[in-house]
């Protein structure tokens, strides 16, 4: 194949992989270092020494210093104190015997000097959110381990990563040192280096960008243009110094006030994407089934004390005293699987140190993909049965988002509750979410589209959203902010407040918005004159003795909202497909008093409240 086609091949199966990894609900990353492998070692379509040549290294300390400046951008002190006792000593505490567990055995049995080991073990206390949020949301485990699994996630990625650069920077001295005064002071000199260049340009890029010197179009290609820049130019100036220039840049820009990295966030996590697609593919093509199996045995009795040794001791040791009980303890140890920072750079490391003639570094990179891919598949595998053995799996519906807070959404959460099916109350107004809260049903009091939204409203447990607030341009928005997590498929928004004969006119484009719930003629006036009128939301179970016809000749009015199927999935009543519901269906509708009120057994119970809907 010629060069040109290669690169158009890596860039289509690295969005294949993205896009089966969204299907499937597993991490991406396994889906890549699988084609990386067949492309490569397998069927020799490519080599990437070949293909990039001298580019090839600074391709992949680029796309690592990318990455590295991602994750930094996600770490701020502020939400680090808020994040509970347990996950800061997982970051702490527990980074430090994962570590110091991995390098003990990563040096006896795999016989690699301490300093090697060292640096292995630090990359082995990265977890990262691009290999957990997936496996969340296959697993969906109660909502307290889904949050410290998250909050881990985010945090460690870029604590993991400067630890790891600075036991690099380490080796990387000792190399190139002759005495031991002398590796101290081109140690230090290198992480002076790194600081300060790190320091001036965070601090100068984020004065640019909070006194808007520089063009709000303009803010993502500064920052990458920036990131590339600090990282060569550190770099160039003290080798070696360039990943912790790039890491701490990123650091002091998440922690300056009044500096909006909002879009740059989005931009680069964008960006990682397709780095991380067009990485793992490259290096995983460079691996040899022949360094594998250099490996040995050894590598997988190294996978067995990750799992059963140093993650077990850093969950129990950071749990310590915690309200969290064995079962959740255990769910939480055994899911730490590894993923992008660890493969990255790893190999950025490994490429460096044999240039540096460091014996043994070539097992690196093999090594550390054997540990990801064992801990990735194995607790793909495992990590949802375990939850349910345990007992700490959500129920096997998913749960639903309700955006807006008034007394038809109140309605429609407690018949969710009723059915056994978990929902979610967001507002902006505390006054509005006020009867939710008195209903003892979950709130969320924000934008559920918010940067802190994303942090903290954990999502594992639902699959759903209803956008049912009385402002239709807001439920739009909300519906485009959920239809990356739940698909377009499951996110639905009320009609707009328009006549039937206006409807189409002011009715946002499908690919824009989500499904219309129920018809035109059922907008959110109507359904606030219909609550106000006496109104109420109802339960009804179809059975063989009262099936859906019995239903309806008792209830001709009523407006059909929703049904959980026995399966367990829901089906919503839209514009577009009609509910047909069946023996086992459970139903969930609005009757009016116009209708003829059931009063059959199957009618489970009248769960909204008469009153005034506010606005």
């Amino acid at each position: 194949m010629s060069s040109l086609l290669i690169l158009g091949l890596i860039g289509f199966i690295g969005f294949l992989c993205q896009w089966f990894s969204h299907k499937v609900k597993l991490p991406a990353i396994l889906f890549l270092l699988l084609s990386g492998i067949m492309l490569g070692p397998v069927l020799g379509v490519f080599s990437p020494n070949d293909l990039f040549g001298d580019l090839l290294f600074p391709f992949i300390s680029l796309s690592v210093a990318v990455i590295l400046f991602e994750g930094a951008l996600t770490l701020k002190r502020s939400e680090l104190k808020g994040i509970g006792r347990p996950v800061r000593r997982m970051v702490t505490v527990g980074v430090a015997v994962n570590a110091t567990v991995m390098t003990f055995a990563t040096h006896y049995l795999m016989g690699l000097s301490w300093s090697l080991s060292a640096l292995f073990g630090a990359l082995m206390v990265v977890t990262g959110p691009t290999v957990i949020m997936p496996m969340l949301k296959t697993v969906r485990p109660i909502p307290k381990i889904g949050d410290v699994l998250r909050w881990e996630g985010i945090v460690i990625d870029p604590i993991g990563a400067l630890i790891a650069v600075l036991v690099y920077e380490w080796i990387a001295v000792q190399q190139s040192a002759a005495e031991f005064s002398e590796i101290f002071y081109v140690f230090g000199g290198t992480v002076a280096v790194g600081l300060a260049i790190g320091l001036i340009a965070g601090y100068v890029f984020g004065l640019l960008l909070r006194n808007h010197y520089i063009p709000e179009s303009l803010h993502n290609f500064a920052s990458l243009a920036l990131v590339c820049l600090v990282f060569a130019g550190s770099d160039t100036l003290m080798h070696e110094s360039g990943l912790l220039a790039v890491t701490v840049m990123g650091m002091l820009m998440a922690n300056m006030r009044d500096v909006n990295i909002h879009s740059i966030l989005e931009f680069k996590e964008d960006l990682t994407i397709v780095f991380v697609s067009a990485l793992f593919i490259v290096l995983a093509a460079r691996l040899e089934f022949a360094g594998f199996a250099a490996l040995g045995w050894s590598a997988l009795l190294l996978l067995l004390v990750m799992q059963f040794v140093a993650r077990p001791l850093k969950v129990a040791l950071s749990f310590m005293r915690s309200d969290f009980t064995w079962r959740e303890q255990a769910l939480i140890a055994w899911i730490g699987p590894r993923g992008i920072v660890a493969a990255a750079v790893s190999a950025v490391f490994a490429l460096r140190l044999e240039e540096l003639g460091v014996e043994g570094a070539d097992k690196l990179v093999p090594l550390a993909f054997s540990i990801i891919i064992g801990t990735v598949v194995l607790q793909s595998l495992t990590a949802k049965p375990l939850a349910k053995i345990l007992n700490v799996a959500m129920p096997s519906t998913h749960g639903v988002v309700i955006v807006g807070a008034n007394h038809f959404s109140v309605a429609i959460a407690e018949a969710l509750k009723k059915i056994d099916v978990d929902s979610i109350i967001c507002d902006t107004s505390w006054e509005q979410l006020k009867a939710a809260r008195i209903a003892g049903l979950n709130t969320y009091y924000g934008d559920p589209s918010s940067d802190h939204a994303k942090l903290h409203l954990n999502l594992s447990p639902y699959g759903y959203m209803l956008g049912l607030s009385n402002h239709f341009e807001y439920n739009v928005i909300q519906a485009n902010r959920f239809r990356e997590d739940f698909t377009a498929r499951n996110v639905f928004i009320l009609p707009p407040n328009q006549s039937t004969e206006r409807f189409h006119k002011h009715t946002t484009s499908a690919q824009n918005s989500g499904r219309i719930l129920f018809d035109e003629r059922n907008f959110y006036s109507i359904l606030k004159k219909n609550i106000n009128n006496g109104g109420v939301v109802k339960v009804t179970e179809l059975s063989e003795s009262y099936a859906y016809e019995n239903w309806r000749a008792d209830n001709p009015d009523a407006l059909m909202l929703l049904a959980l199927r026995p399966d367990g999935d829901l089906e919503f009543q839209t514009l577009d497909t009609t509910l047909v519901a069946e023996v086992g269906f459970k139903l969930i509708s609005l009757v009016t008093p116009n209708s003829q009120v059931s009063t059959d057994s199957n009618d489970k119970t009248n769960l909204s409240k008469e009153g005034k809907v506010d606005d």
